[in-house]
């Protein structure tokens, strides 16, 4: 497992892959070419990964995130130390915090 701030990346093996992955509309990349895993809400700042490959957003609001990197890759934030992450699939999993009520995203 790798983390970066609120951010969670668990490998995930390619057999467990969900097969609705291979036909699902992949997230676009960001004008600097990046893409982004959570933007910061305060900061503006992102955790987005260099490289090439694909992120799957899976349904729902607070659904995770599939990315795939075929040649490995790094995931970079301004405020926080670059993490190489190996190739393979990722399943991208955003903090979450309890409040009464409801469950929310963390923001940063």
């Amino acid at each position: 497992m790798y983390r970066q701030g609120d951010v969670l990346l668990v490998p995930v093996d390619e057999g467990a892959v969900p097969p609705h992955v291979a036909g699902a509309p992949r997230e676009p990349r960001d004008g600097r070419g990046r893409l982004v895993l959570a933007l910061g809400e305060v900061t503006g700042h992102a955790h987005a990964v260099v490289g090439p490959g694909d992120l799957v957003r899976e349904q729902g609001p607070l659904g995770p995130m599939l990315l795939h990197l075929p040649k490995g890759g790094r995931v970079v934030h301004e405020e926080h130390g670059p993490i190489a992450l190996p190739l393979g699939w990722y399943r991208v999993i955003r903090q979450r915090e309890y409040v009464p009520g409801s469950v929310r995203i963390v923001a940063d």
